[in-house]
């Protein structure tokens, strides 16, 4: 057994290359977040929990569900912003003729590292107040898979995209960087950014939003309430080295969100889905011969699985899923 020391990142066994880490927000230095930051009582005994994967060893995708999310208007759009006449932002309400599988191409499955949750349904993908509802259609969230637009990018959010030789990258999407588009194989949006890169200051800020629950876009619990089970994404750049982290909150508001990610010196960081395991599934696969091992972040995750009379089998892997997921892959041997 290993003792896990807050804040620090420990190897997965049988697993190279992907790390995890756990901390108590209470634990982060005043100094390691800007604005005076401090999490209320709750909050700063609420773990947190990150697994990082270094892309040198792999490379990441990114698949829609069989039906989240939808291509049609978001309920939340005011209706000042919906063409007449139009099914969705986009012209369409529907991915036809294109079939939406919702799971992991079978010649992939060999490769495969772990899978985890997407983003919001599109339900909940759009604005109904501040700047960002009186523009582009409400600024629905836009989303490519293998090349294919199925929803716009839109600027103003932010964007965990996948270029064709690789690189993977979260960035808040710009006008001018409509250019970079075509290059594009995969990508989401989830909304406003959690951190920043602000090149005045050299290093990752909380997004301008990340106060504002309704400006932000940020939802609540089931009951409205800002704090909630939360997930996010980040990049880490350490020079030699860049990692895709994940990350899980027990408890959180997007500001104790971005001030954790700031504190793990991510570069860019982005809101995933809240509120169930369901919607914050991590799952890693470590394989010997022909057995698959599934660990989850946390346990009670291994509930959205299925079970079988060999065992379990895996979601997004093993059988279709409503909701869109991101996969890690192993890189082929050279």
């Amino acid at each position: 057994s290993q003792t896990v020391v807050q804040g620090r990142w420990h190897a997965v066994r049988d697993a190279d290359g992907i790390f995890v880490s756990a901390v108590r927000p209470g634990a982060i230095a005043d100094a390691a977040a800007s604005g005076g930051w401090r999490p209320d009582a709750v909050e700063a005994d609420a773990l947190a929990y990150f697994v990082a994967f270094d892309l040198a060893r792999f490379e990441i995708g990114f698949a829609l569900g069989t039906e989240h999310p939808r291509l049609g208007w978001s309920p939340r759009v005011v209706d000042s912003m919906r063409s007449p006449g139009s099914a969705g932002p986009d012209g369409i309400d529907s991915a036809a003729p294109l079939v939406r599988v919702g799971m992991l191409s079978p010649a992939l499955s060999a490769r495969v590292a772990a899978t985890f949750t997407g983003g919001f349904k599109r339900e909940h993908g759009a604005f109904r107040h501040g700047a960002l509802a009186t523009r582009n259609d409400g600024s629905h969230y836009g989303f490519i898979e293998n090349g294919v637009v199925f929803s716009r990018l839109v600027a103003g959010l932010s964007t965990f995209y996948v270029l064709g030789d690789g690189t993977v990258d979260i960035r808040t999407w710009r006008d001018d960087d409509a250019p970079l588009q075509p290059r594009i194989l995969h990508a989401r949006q989830n909304g406003v950014p959690l951190l920043e890169w602000e090149n005045s200051r050299g290093r990752a800020v909380p997004g301008a939003l990340v106060g504002q629950w309704g400006a932000g876009n940020w939802s609540g619990s089931a009951d409205e309430r800002f704090r909630s089970l939360r997930a996010g994404a980040c990049i880490i750049d350490t020079g030699s080295t860049r990692y895709l982290v994940y990350g899980y909150f027990s408890a959180a508001v997007p500001a104790t969100m971005a001030r954790v990610f700031q504190a793990y010196d991510c570069r860019a960081a982005m809101h995933l889905d809240m509120n169930a395991l369901e919607h914050t599934y991590l799952a890693v696969y470590v394989r010997d011969g022909d057995q698959i091992t599934i660990s989850h972040l946390v346990r009670g995750m291994s509930e959205v699985d299925r079970k079988a009379a060999g065992g379990t089998v895996p979601r997004f892997v093993g059988f279709p899923d409503d909701r869109d997921f991101f996969y890690v892959l192993r890189r082929p041997s050279r």
